[in-house]
């Protein structure tokens, strides 16, 4: 993450409130738009949702918004009346401290399910998060530690678009490294970015990018409670809203972005030796490509194989076949790491231990599934299954 990518007009912070036993881990985050911005939310489609999660929705899309306030340790999840006034209680205190209007505050958190916040800590550190504000790389790399829970490290990413009134900024943050599964789950994202967008631009944005992003993840199919991806749009950066090509151009690079942080999150699944790229070519839909990846993705068979850097192809061209999708066997092909183990049905000659080398000196392995049923096709990514991710979520009081 560059300094040069951090929009206009927002500043961030980040500290330890005493959510975590760990002095030294913060888990209390807050962004701020020094003006008015727009805002778009997505959501997790778990049934058993938060009440941040709750309290966001009924603040988005909107054209108001001035903060996101998070907090890591606790989920605010499954707490019933309390959680809300809690969570309600979150964003009134920033705003108070603000100046503004409690429902320009968006709240999001992460952590134990089922236990209520220790607002005694919460309220002092809105205090202390308000009072640590800054523009700078060092604040937002503050606030993107400050949402982190089992992650080995902080997830960011960001870039800077060319348009005709001038350039615009990007800058995003996420978490996430458990309990994921296909859309989204157990991650929080937050995108900032100077552009100046309507409510139906920014929301339409988002959820494309979401879809190409955090819905095309996994680790282990399990949704969450908590899942949020915000959008803040300020518009510092134009005169005018955004149209045509400029438009364009800022979904593009706001989907890059979050690709980019997706990645990330697989790539850090706890205990993960590997990142699974699963590339299926030569569908008739993109629902048939994207079922095809998701089954190869979700199969522990597939994942273990993968951790030992074993090219059991077996295991891939069988969850292929049983995705649920009808295609012509003939007409698969199967490459791992760029080497064709599978043809018209048929094994390939092929060199194991080259292949095999090829895994076990790689952080990503690729595998791609061609067919021969038309011209659509889908991407996820997903983690290998290790002895470390079973005895951490073994531990792990969730």
């Amino acid at each position: 993450m560059k300094e040069e990518c951090l929009p206009q007009g927002f500043s961030w912070s980040g500290h330890h409130c005493g959510l975590k036993s760990d002095s030294n881990s913060p888990d209390y985050s807050l962004i701020v738009s020094d003006r008015d911005a727009v805002v778009a939310g997505v959501y997790t489609q778990n049934l058993i949702c938060a009440a941040p999660v709750n309290l966001c929705r009924s603040r988005t899309p909107g054209t108001q918004a001035r903060a996101i306030v998070t907090n890591s340790g606790n989920a605010n999840a499954c707490t019933g009346s309390r959680g809300i006034q809690d969570a309600q209680q979150m964003a009134a205190d920033v705003a108070a401290l603000l100046g503004i209007e409690a429902e320009q505050v968006l709240v999001m958190s992460t952590g134990i399910i089922g236990e209520f916040l220790p607002m005694e800590k919460l309220i002092p550190a809105s205090a202390e998060g308000v009072g640590s504000l800054a523009s700078g790389l060092e604040a937002f790399l503050d606030s993107a530690n400050g949402i982190l829970t089992t992650d080995q490290g902080r997830k960011t990413a960001g870039s800077i678009v060319e348009t005709s009134q001038g350039i615009v900024r990007i800058a995003a943050m996420a978490k996430g490294a458990g309990m994921i599964g296909p859309n989204m789950a157990t991650m929080l994202a937050a995108v900032t970015t100077d552009a100046n967008l309507s409510q139906e631009s920014a929301q339409q944005i988002l959820k494309r990018a979401v879809d190409k992003s955090f819905n095309c993840i996994s680790v282990e199919g399990h949704t969450s409670t908590n899942d949020t991806v915000l959008l803040l749009a300020n518009g510092v950066a134009n005169s005018l809203p955004l149209t045509g090509d400029d438009l364009d151009k800022v979904s593009a690079e706001v989907e890059k972005t979050l690709i980019q942080l997706a990645k990330q999150i697989p790539a850090d699944g706890e205990g993960a030796t590997h990142l699974i790229d699963i590339l299926v070519q030569g569908a008739a839909s993109k629902a048939d490509a994207k079922q095809i990846a998701e089954t190869i993705g979700s199969s522990n068979l597939v994942k273990t194989c993968i951790a030992g850097n074993d090219p059991n192809w077996g295991r891939i061209a069988s969850a292929a076949g049983y995705a649920g999708v009808q295609f012509n066997v003939q007409g698969l092909k199967l490459r791992l790491n760029g080497m064709l183990l599978f043809e018209g049905g048929e094994p390939c000659p092929f060199d194991a231990e080259k292949v095999s080398k090829s895994m076990a000196e790689s952080e990503s392995v690729l595998i791609e599934i061609e067919l021969d049923e038309g011209a659509e096709e889908a991407r996820i990514w997903t983690s290998d299954l290790t002895t470390a991710y079973v005895v951490f979520n073994s531990d792990y009081h969730t």
